[in-house]
């Protein structure tokens, strides 16, 4: 049974411990986690979930510590999910603890490319940059990963199956993984954006808000399915669902008059730009 160690309990690494737990992968009793202090939501999240909440080092259990070496101490897998700002101080400080044989660590902060990693860790040390996205909490994540250049077959095979566990994961090259993340990882919260505009419309127009909101979800659920199982092109099965002077046709060109289409593509733009200038300024 894996061992798992989260630097970071926010919402993506509450999202990839409870999908891992409801895989089945790992035990609640074989995860640590670490975070502020002061973060006492986080705290509080990784508490509903069973964890037992300690300071300093706890030695080995289901916790979340305020000690980031204990994480290292405590787990073989470690999943770096803090804030890109952050990335020097807590790998600074789980240097002295960090095992190049031991440890293999999958990195989740945005921006820090595997070359900037492996020069914060000690020699050897075996890395992977991976991108999930928090659908991962229902097991409908969309992950990708990227093998540093210690990283066995073994790791990645281990890289692969827990992010299959909790949806999908493919293996990219990294000069992909800034458009990715502006994709894929911040992809729900526009996707968030869609379903409560169109529950908005549809109160507007006389629904019940929570049926407005479960058709909604649903309908952006089956239109999602609909491309991927079918790998027809989104525009033909846009075409097929509006008939000439139809509803769906007069909504669409609503749409279009908008701007959606490219207000959509210029999110895509300034999220993946913002991705490389945290590079940058690393």
């Amino acid at each position: 049974m894996l061992k798992i160690g989260f630097f970071g309990a926010g919402k993506m690494a509450q999202a990839l411990a409870k999908g891992f737990l409801t895989a089945g992968l790992v035990k609640g009793e074989n995860i640590t986690a670490s975070c502020a202090p002061q973060d006492t939501q986080c705290v509080k999240a990784f508490e509903v979930s069973g964890a037992r909440v300690v300071r300093g080092n706890s030695g080995f259990g289901s916790t979340v510590t305020f000690d980031n070496r204990s994480v290292a101490d405590n787990a073989d897998v470690l999943l770096l999910a803090v804030k890109p700002t952050v990335v020097k101080t807590v790998l600074d400080q789980i240097r002295p603890n960090f095992s190049a044989s031991r440890h293999l660590l999958l990195s989740v902060a945005m921006g820090v490319t595997v070359n900037q990693l492996e020069k914060l860790l000690p020699d050897g040390s075996r890395v992977m940059r991976v991108m999930p996205n928090t659908p991962a909490l229902v097991q409908c994540g969309a992950s990708v990963y990227v093998p540093g250049k210690q990283a066995t077959d073994e790791d990645e095979k281990l890289t692969a199956k827990l992010l299959s566990s909790v949806g999908t994961a493919e293996r990219v090259q990294e000069y992909l993984m800034d458009p990715i993340t502006a994709l894929s990882g911040s992809g729900p919260a526009y996707v968030y954006v869609i379903i409560e505009a169109l529950a908005d419309g549809a109160v507007r127009m006389g629904m019940p808000r929570d049926m407005a909101y479960r058709l909604a979800s649903q309908t952006v659920l089956g239109a999602g399915t609909m491309v991927r199982d079918t790998q027809e092109h989104p525009g033909k099965l846009k075409d097929d669902v509006t008939s000439p002077a139809g509803s769906t046709a007069a909504g669409l060109c609503a749409l279009e008059n908008g701007g959606l289409r490219y207000t959509i593509i210029d999110a895509l733009e300034k999220a993946t730009e913002k991705c490389k200038e945290t590079s940058k300024a690393l």
